[in-house]
């Protein structure tokens, strides 16, 4: 007898985790992101939401939306309100510009737990888990040319930005084909 053979998956999915600020930050960076592309051409990262990367863009059946779904929501009740401090602007040449992010501990320990979770309840293996986190909020990226990256650079170094939002909830991401749209928010249940 045969083994049965398994019909692939064609509801597989592109998923990323991550922090959102509220909607009037979101908004302030939205209108930075849209200067990225209407001075310098970089529309990219207008296709997601401000945000905060905890876990990267992994693929999953739409079939398993709910055992993500529970599994963060447990992850999330378990987790406490922190603040997240945003001031001025940073790089990694030659493409990426973002927002700075003053204080990484609490953003790296999120991760870590995350990462413990991801493992050991949602079966991720080590090559799919981001190894580190390196907290920032990008507003330009892959599309900005190297020309243009030295201009926009040598303009926002030297812009002021300072914003703090509170850090209540993790948020689940979907892709659509063409863009990032949030799919489910996980509010935090711990209170100090």
């Amino acid at each position: 007898m045969h083994p049965e053979k398994r019909q692939p998956d064609r509801n597989v999915s592109l998923y990323f985790i991550a922090l959102i600020p509220h909607d009037k930050l979101r908004d302030q960076i939205r209108s930075i992101k849209e200067r990225m592309l209407t001075d310098y051409g970089a529309g990219h990262a207008l296709k997601s939401p401000a945000h905060i990367t905890l876990q990267g863009p992994f693929n999953r059946s739409e079939r398993d939306e709910v055992f993500m779904s529970q599994a963060l929501l447990r992850f999330a009740s378990e987790r406490k309100p922190f603040k997240v401090n945003l001031d001025g602007f940073g790089a990694f040449p030659p493409r990426v510009i973002y927002i700075n992010i003053i204080d990484h501990e609490p953003l790296k320990e999120l991760h870590s737990h995350l990462k413990e979770m991801l493992q050991t309840e949602l079966n991720f293996t080590p090559e799919e888990i981001m190894k580190d986190v390196q907290p920032h909020m990008t507003v330009a990226t892959r599309d900005l040319t190297k020309s243009a990256f030295s201009e926009a650079w040598s303009e926002l170094q030297e812009e002021k930005f300072k914003a703090s939002f509170e850090v209540n909830s993790i948020f689940l991401l979907k892709h659509n084909g063409r863009h990032w749209y949030i799919l489910e928010e996980f509010p935090f249940g711990r209170r100090e």
